[in-house]
């Protein structure tokens, strides 16, 4: 089991990477004689957290630094122009909806906003929209049709911003990108995706390898990190750009006193994509890592399937959140970060930097309080959250953003505001919680 875990949690160690299955993750020697040889000479480590922790830390200005290992090469985000205040959204919504009829909802979303503790968010459906598909502000008419169209062009439209944004950030040649990951729990169910409206939009190569995610929700923020590495670290020269869009018209919709979830959906949830290049081996003469993935997992919490979730209907995209979700995430966070940092014999939760999918308010204090984080620890995901609501999945990616923006601007010794290691976190329908675990690149002076 020693060695299983040495290859599942770091294969980049031994400078390539293996596919032998190993719980969560995946690993795959080239030959059985090969891998007799790696066992044994992982079952040579006696002080396995030391020496996991040793093997690591090499220099960081060399490409030796990253022999192997998924890096995060570049990162960029898009959101719509149009901007609500999180104050002037009770008025906004029951104005939109025609349901100035119904008192006592608005002064319930009222006290929901509030509660939400963000500031603003940016929606791409627009006045105009709704005027030309009104049966989308309605609570069940059928709209299935209006939505797809809409979402089709707009899921596409913010997935090409936030791409092309990390293009130009990463600077290489277009042609260099040999995969294509998308998701959306949003958008069209159009086919071809977007994925494939993409390729032509951004000017990839026809042979790029697409790989197209529906649904998954909001941990599908991690999902894209986790399949990233997979495919940077086994396939050699790899460079794959994967990108998260979301846009909420799916399921906006008028309140109904029936159903209390469409209330809570409508407070908390924005619109925005985010991409990211991640590629091993980089050549830093012209790539400019900034976080390397060293491991990726998932764990789904048994028993919680019908805390959240959606589906589609004739009326579009219906969601269900129960309260108890934060008590989930919660109640099992903690499991999910001691099985990840086992192989680093990290247990000081302080220690590490924290990039969490910013899902509420209470989700976020219920992990403060479980893991007796300092506060400064989750500032930069309760940035994201007041600056933009939860963009499902892609939140964790404009909060690595702001990570990296914020530990330049303050002068921090690393991309993790100062920290070596650190977590990123994605939870959603299932419950679902995915963990990767990161490493902060230096920032020169």
């Amino acid at each position: 089991m020693l060695c299983l875990k040495f290859y599942s949690h770091f294969p980049q160690i031994l400078g390539r990477s293996c596919s032998i299955n190993s719980g969560t993750h995946s690993a795959s020697p080239q030959s059985s004689l090969e891998f007799a040889s790696k066992t044994k000479e992982c079952n040579s480590f006696d002080n396995t957290s030391l020496q996991f922790k040793e093997l690591i830390k090499m220099p960081q200005d060399s490409n030796m630094a990253f022999r192997g290992k998924a890096t995060v090469l570049a990162v960029g985000t898009a959101v719509p122009t149009h901007i609500i205040r999180q104050s002037d959204y009770p008025d906004y919504y029951f104005n939109a909806t025609d349901s100035e009829h119904l008192p006592e909802l608005k002064q319930k979303l009222t006290r929901i906003c509030t509660g939400t503790k963000i500031q603003k968010r940016h929606f791409y459906l627009t006045d105009e929209m709704l005027k030309d598909h009104p049966n989308i502000a309605t609570f069940k008419e059928i709209s299935l049709d209006s939505r797809n169209k809409l979402l089709a062009r707009g899921v596409t439209e913010l997935a090409k911003e936030a791409a092309e944004q990390a293009l130009k950030e990463w600077g290489q040649p277009r042609s260099r990108i040999t995969h294509l990951i998308f998701h959306t729990a949003t958008g069209c169910v159009d086919l071809p995706g977007p994925d494939y409206q993409l390729i032509n939009l951004l000017g990839l190569e026809p042979t790029v390898n697409r790989c197209m995610f529906y649904h998954s929700g909001c941990y599908a923020g991690g999902t894209v990190f986790r399949v990233a590495k997979d495919l940077a670290e086994n396939n050699p020269g790899a460079r794959v750009l994967a990108i998260c869009s979301e846009v909420t018209l799916s399921f906006f919709r008028g309140p109904s006193e029936s159903c209390m979830d469409v209330l809570v959906a409508q407070a908390l949830f924005g619109d925005g994509a985010g991409a990211i290049i991640v590629g091993s081996d980089p050549d830093i003469s012209v790539e400019r890592p900034l976080y390397e993935i060293l491991s990726s997992g998932q764990m789904m919490i048994p028993g919680t399937a019908d805390a959240l979730g959606g589906r589609v209907e004739e009326a579009g995209f219906v969601l269900f959140l129960k309260p108890s979700v934060p008590i989930h995430v919660t109640n099992n966070v903690r499991k999910c970060l001691s099985k990840a940092f086992a192989p680093l014999g990290i247990t000081d939760w302080n220690s590490l930097f924290w990039i969490v999918h910013p899902g509420g308010q209470r989700i976020l204090e219920g992990i403060e309080n479980e893991l007796k984080l300092d506060k400064e620890k989750m500032l930069t995901t309760k940035h994201v959250l007041a600056e933009y609501g939860n963009i499902a999945s892609g939140s964790v990616i404009f909060v690595m953003d702001e990570m990296r923006t914020r530990s330049k601007k303050q002068g921090k010794a690393t991309t993790g505001e100062g920290a070596e290691f650190g977590v990123l976190l994605g939870f959603g329908p299932g419950l679902t919680i995915e963990t990767s675990v990161l490493r902060a690149i230096e920032i020169p002076n």
